[in-house]
């Protein structure tokens, strides 16, 4: 109960990163509990990577990180909030328009709605998220709070598959305003092509991803998900 309830306000922001939890004897006292009952949920805590308990300086707050996996065909906010994330999407542009080379060459000729989000975890930016959607039909589309996949599937469009390829690659403008991080920082790239029922590419998407916020993960079996591993082109 102690870990869970920490674990809950650290990921929705009511315990932000870097601020110190009160001294255990008072927090044992708040949960009712012993100090050895309360001293196992912090050694929990600081496991999961959540909690650094510092001798003679008391116990801190670490930024979670949200938990991107790639074993099924979801967004980002739908995989981030089935682990329980607090994560709120910012619409800075949404226009139709001609894709550029990257991804015009995947959707072919005709017009595209370029879709750009940002995306918040526990108030905090995490993604930057920049979409091109093969035809208009989502131009005039609310897409703060629906998925891109849902909105599709509410005019009868769906989506069949996606192919998806992560790199490492360094963080540049304006990205880097947008997500009040330094330029040349470390950062994960995400380059994904979703397709249709007919296997025509719908959507290309180019996400921007923190390391300091994200980490991707994903099960492995015999007959479940396969990963192909391949060195970046030179």
């Amino acid at each position: 109960m102690i870990a869970a309830d920490l674990s809950s306000k650290i990921r929705a922001g009511e315990l932000p990163p870097g601020s110190a939890l009160p001294p255990q004897k008072e927090l044992s006292a708040r949960y009712g509990v012993t100090l050895a009952t309360l001293r196992q949920a912090l050694k929990r805590l600081e496991d999961e990577g959540l909690l650094s308990q510092q001798a003679g300086r008391g116990t801190f707050v670490f930024s979670p990180r949200a938990t991107y996996t790639l074993d099924s065909l979801r967004g980002f906010a739908e995989d981030l909030r089935a682990q329980g994330q607090t994560v709120t999407t910012e619409i800075l542009g949404q226009d139709t328009g001609t894709p550029p080379d990257w991804a015009g060459t995947v959707l072919g000729d005709g017009p595209a709605v370029r879709l750009e989000r940002l995306r918040l975890v526990a108030g905090r930016p995490a993604v930057h998220q920049l979409s091109w959607i093969r035809g208009t039909v989502l131009a005039g589309a609310d897409l703060s709070g629906t998925s891109l996949y849902a909105a599709l599937a509410e005019h009868g469009i769906g989506v069949r598959r996606a192919s998806e390829v992560v790199r490492p690659a360094l963080l540049e403008e304006p990205a880097a305003t947008l997500l009040r991080r330094a330029p040349g920082e470390a950062v994960l790239l995400s380059e994904r092509i979703s397709y249709g029922l007919d296997d025509s590419a719908l959507v290309v998407d180019r996400a921007t991803i923190l390391g300091s916020a994200m980490e991707i993960r994903t099960e492995r079996a015999v007959h479940g998900l396969t990963l192909h591993w391949s060195r970046p082109a030179v």
